[in-house]
């Protein structure tokens, strides 16, 4: 069974960064969204190290796919 993340490690890092209060459903929308984007850099970056023709996926990976990413996610 996948752990996911503590509910209290999010709700304290929304409300140090908004000044605004968030529902209860908000939190759990941005926590499935989190773990949909750690799921998909995951992915892209062991397409990335099988390219390589590596047996682990290293930080190299994660750098070289997460700017593509990080452009998707933003809209």
């Amino acid at each position: 069974m996948l752990k996911k993340a503590p509910r209290s490690n999010l709700k304290s890092l929304t409300r140090k960064n908004l000044d605004i209060r968030i529902g209860k459903n908000a939190e759990l929308l941005v926590e499935l969204s989190m773990l949909l984007f750690l799921r998909s850099l995951a992915e892209e970056s062991r397409a990335k190290a099988f390219e390589e023709k590596t047996a682990t996926i290293g930080a190299c990976h994660f750098k070289a796919v997460s700017k593509s990413l990080l452009k998707n996610a933003r809209g």
